[in-house]
């Protein structure tokens, strides 16, 4: 039965991949069927950490290695992708998208980004377009609006990446928000590495929640952004 939907998805994906070989949407709708082996030691691990001072809970870890674990326990819970609007703006532990994944792992670093992503964009609403008419249900789950958010009070950081390049490869730390496009995508990067030094990547991109190797996949569809909060 695996070999019969795994041969189905490939006669759907082949059309879109042979218009644009390089797109990845082939081996990104593959991912989706195909579970992610589990991170293995690589010899780019040893890539110095840049790690932040900044602990805004107070839990004697800093802000990066929470944003890390906080996206390793939603992979671990599998919240199911499901995109969808909710009274008071939080969807239940069991759903998400990608941008479900970025402010859970905040909260487990002690920031509520909604309230912050809310304020920002009253106090400064023609920085967020997609906002529209502001609302407080819906804003914060916006990949436009976080990135907006984050271009505003994140660093931004190089969105070239060189593959077993070590200098290049340690501007791309764990704990580092990416923004991809075709379609609006959002991720964490993991602090483990494949074996071309690439980040993994901590994601929604359904069936569920997970921690992957589907960076470069997307990144050749296009990159967006990529960020360091604080």
């Amino acid at each position: 039965m695996r070999r019969i939907v795994l041969l189905a998805l490939l006669l759907v994906c082949a059309p879109c991949a042979a218009l644009s070989a390089s797109n990845g949407v082939a081996e990104r709708a593959l991912s989706l069927f195909l579970p992610s082996p589990p991170p293995q030691v690589s010899v780019y691990d040893d890539i110095p950490k840049i790690r932040p001072v900044s602990d805004a809970n107070g839990n004697g870890i800093n802000d990066a290695d929470d944003f890390i674990r906080g996206g390793r326990e939603e992979a671990a819970a599998k919240p199911f992708y499901r995109s969808a609007y909710y009274r008071g703006g939080y969807p239940p532990a069991t759903e998400g998208v990608c941008t479900d994944v970025i402010w859970r792992a905040f909260a487990a670093a002690g920031y509520d980004l909604k309230a912050l992503i809310d304020a920002d964009i009253r106090s400064a609403p023609a920085a967020y377009p997609r906002a529209g008419r502001p609302d407080p249900h819906i804003d914060f789950r916006r990949v436009p609006n976080q990135t907006a958010f984050f271009r505003r009070h994140a660093r931004s950081l190089t969105t070239t990446i060189v593959p077993h390049d070590r200098k290049n490869l340690q501007e791309w730390q764990g704990g580092d928000i990416v923004v991809f496009k075709n379609p609006d995508h959002i991720a964490i990067l993991s602090d483990k590495r494949n074996d071309q030094g690439i980040p993994l990547l901590l994601h929604n991109q359904g069936p569920w929640a997970t921690e992957d190797y589907n960076f470069m996949a997307w990144y050749t569809c296009g990159i967006v952004a990529h960020f360091r909060f604080p």
